[in-house]
């Protein structure tokens, strides 16, 4: 597996979280809060385009985990529950923080974020989703 990216803007208690590798391009960010998230300027997040709540609510709608937030308190990042969701005719989603070893027995630990696991096979980006079921007509 490849050397992953991630990127960081804050704003407050809370810092939004980009991990391109994981992007499947479903343009929800940017359809659903233009002024927050912006694929033509540099940087692409401005933090300062909307409330937090209001930037929470968007990251929310990411189903591949390439956008997540953490929010800070008093004793650091808090990590949320895990909950397993299933895409018709997508990815597994996992919701939450977890940890996971690739087959070269490399560990991850993702935290506070949903990430997108490919069920269709067709991936190249294994175990996690490209969005390639959509091109190839996944069904399931």
């Amino acid at each position: 597996m490849k050397k992953s990216v991630t990127k960081k803007y804050k704003k407050g208690d809370m810092t939004v979280v980009w991990k391109p590798d994981l992007c499947i391009h479903s343009q929800n960010c940017f359809k659903g809060l233009p002024e927050v998230f912006n694929p033509q300027n540099r940087p692409w997040v401005n933090m300062s385009g909307a409330t937090g709540q209001a930037i929470k609510g968007q990251v929310a709608k990411c189903p591949s985990g390439a956008l997540s937030t953490l929010e800070e308190n008093e004793s650091g990042f808090h990590d949320d529950k895990v909950e397993i969701e299933l895409m018709k005719n997508g990815p597994i989603l996992i919701h939450g923080t977890i940890n996971w070893k690739d087959s070269d027995g490399n560990n991850h630990k993702l935290t506070n974020m949903t990430t997108a696991f490919c069920r269709c096979g067709a991936s190249s980006n294994k175990p996690l989703c490209d969005g390639t079921h959509k091109n190839i007509g996944f069904s399931g």
